[in-house]
């Protein structure tokens, strides 16, 4: 990555993980694409500079051997109409897992995941297909390996992290000079758990991470508008630097979000003012809010998919998506301030208890 491109990496970027309005991913399947230009007309006016979108891969790659054409059109498609607003957009590849289902592919299934010399060839060929397609697309900001994809195949990390290396030098041999990540969710930072967190350092020039205060059991230790619930991503982005012992990493807040399950409706935009607020006093590179839209409720799924959008299914403006709107103004392309602190050591104890007990620690101290 050349200065220019690093420079960029230590500039606000606020963006939002798109989920489709009309028939959520199930969109590829049954397209619409008038819906998804008044979805990007309506995220484009949030202040968002680009978006992060799922690719369920089975439907991608129904075999082997083969790739869908209709769906690669329909990706590139959103790339085009993502351009005309002036939106760059993160392709997640190996999807896989995806507000709590598993979309795996329907082979292989005996193979060990991360090392058998089949799955890599699957693997391979997916990456290399998707690849010829955006390389036309200026706007294609890089690839997600995959939305948390230590939710559906798990090994040890010594295994995983050779993979991530990889998948990432194969995206970065393709794609030159994008921005290509590992999405996980927050398992490896907390426990043992696929990839080891110094790898995950060493090897994203920006390190993304998934703040979940609802799903890290946040809830235990404070209530939703205290320090543990509003200042997790924060703390998370400190743990990453320990880490790695990399003071300076630039951290993205790749998904992060909140809704009504768990707190008043009322008080989701001081949430998200508290948890912005904080991360951006941690030196968090890039925000991407979990979700652009709320999920039409005729599907079934946990009851904490339906309210995490900044927009309502016929594209209204929330409170909180108008909240966050002016903070994307205010910071959006503003250079990145890191505190120049001397980090306190990782974890010992790799736990849950363990991590919140260092993350409690590190709240208290005002850091």
């Amino acid at each position: 990555m050349d200065n220019n491109q690093q420079s960029l990496l230590l500039h606000h970027r606020f963006g939002v993980n798109y989920v489709p309005s009309r028939n959520w991913y199930y969109c590829y399947n049954d397209w619409d694409g008038d819906s998804i230009c008044r979805d990007l007309d309506a995220v484009a006016a949030l202040g968002a500079d680009h978006v992060r979108i799922m690719l369920i891969w089975p439907w991608f790659q129904p075999n082997p051997t083969a790739l869908s054409a209709r769906h690669l059109d329909h990706l590139e498609q959103i790339l085009a109409i993502a351009a005309e607003r002036g939106l760059d957009v993160l392709v997640t590849l190996y999807t896989g897992w995806l507000s709590g289902y598993h979309f795996n592919p329907p082979f292989l299934e005996n193979e060990p995941f991360y090392t058998s010399p089949e799955w890599r060839k699957v693997q391979d060929f997916f990456l290399d297909g998707v690849a010829e397609r955006m390389r036309g697309h200026e706007n294609f900001m890089g690839f997600d390996i995959g939305n948390e994809i230590n939710c559906n195949w798990q090994a040890t990390p010594a295994d995983g992290d050779a993979w991530m290396q990889r998948v990432l030098n194969r995206m970065q041999a393709l794609c030159p000079g994008c921005v290509h990540v590992n999405g996980i969710d927050h398992a490896p930072w907390f426990t043992q758990n696929t990839f080891s967190p110094q790898a995950l350092v060493a090897q994203q020039t920006i390190v993304p991470i998934h703040s979940w205060s609802f799903w890290t059991q946040a809830g235990k230790y404070g209530k939703h508008l205290d320090d543990p619930y509003t200042r997790l991503a924060a703390g998370m982005a400190t743990l990453v630097r320990s880490f790695g012992q990399a003071p300076q990493k630039p951290v993205w807040l790749e998904e992060f979000g909140v809704c009504s399950e768990e707190m008043p409706e009322a008080d989701i935009p001081r949430w998200l003012e508290k948890a912005l607020a904080s991360a951006l006093d941690q030196g968090v590179s890039w925000f991407t809010w979990w979700a652009s839209h709320d999920v039409d409720r005729r599907f079934q799924f946990h009851p904490f998919e339906y309210g995490l959008g900044l927009l309502t299914t016929d594209n209204r403006l929330k409170p909180q998506g108008q909240l966050f709107k002016q903070i994307a103004d205010a910071y959006r392309g503003q250079p990145v301030s890191i505190p120049a602190t001397i980090l306190p050591p990782p974890p010992v104890e790799r736990s849950e208890q363990g991590t919140w007990r260092w993350l409690l620690d590190w709240m208290d101290r005002g850091s």
